[in-house]
């Protein structure tokens, strides 16, 4: 099968109800800001867990969630997902952590990005770091592996899924840097941000005492 998304998509790929999206002032106020300030604003909850990683160094990417849910190995649903793509979203794929098979590669990474994704996360695997890296788009994944997908689905686009032991709806604000990934709700993300400048204060006065502690 080759790379033809469009909008009439796959049979077998559903596709959840419209959500709402972040707006671009709210999403540029995340962006202010580390995951691990973001995560420690939401109690130190919505992170998925460390085994998600950045594929290359450098990569940041803050965006509103399109979710994705494939059958491990498959990739049917990831390429149904690029005709859903708005300016500033970001996948989240899940492709229950399988190994075997990468559900996205360069190629993927092309599309999403001439759609206007800012990035890209996978609970599973991907292919083509380097051309990925090279291309400057941000992907995090469980792992890395040259093995190809299968395109037979079943999969949905739009609904909850959960990757890193997190549940994700559509519409939530992503911020992933080099430590990890955090999801805020978006209808917790105005009092998150509001928190944000108290606890970004809070780290500031901490680093000041630490630089004046006496030394021995």
């Amino acid at each position: 099968m080759t790379y033809s998304p469009t909008s009439a998509g796959s049979p077998n790929i559903e596709v959840g109800p419209a959500w709402q999206r972040p707006d671009s002032e709210l999403l540029a106020e995340f962006r202010r800001h580390s995951v691990a300030n973001i995560g420690d604003a939401l109690g130190r909850l919505g992170m998925p867990d460390g085994g998600i990683t950045p594929i290359w160094d450098g990569c940041r990417a803050v965006g509103c969630a399109l979710t994705v849910l494939t059958v491990a190995g498959d990739d049917l649903a990831v390429i149904d997902a690029v005709a859903h793509i708005e300016p500033g979203d970001f996948l989240v794929i899940n492709g229950f952590g399988y190994p075997g098979r990468a559900v996205m590669g360069d190629i993927l990474a092309q599309y999403f990005s001439s759609r206007g994704a800012v990035g890209a996360i996978v609970d599973g695997a991907v292919r083509d770091r380097d051309e990925i890296r090279q291309q400057g788009f941000p992907v995090w994944s469980r792992t890395v592996t040259p093995a190809g997908p299968w395109k037979n689905g079943p999969g949905a686009l739009g609904t909850p899924v959960a990757i890193g032991g997190v549940v994700i709806t559509p519409g939530d604000i992503i911020a992933a840097d080099s430590d990890g990934i955090v999801a805020v709700p978006l209808g917790k993300a105005r009092d998150i941000a509001a928190d944000l400048a108290r606890i970004v204060e809070s780290e500031q006065a901490m680093r000041s005492q630490a630089k004046q502690a006496p030394t021995k």
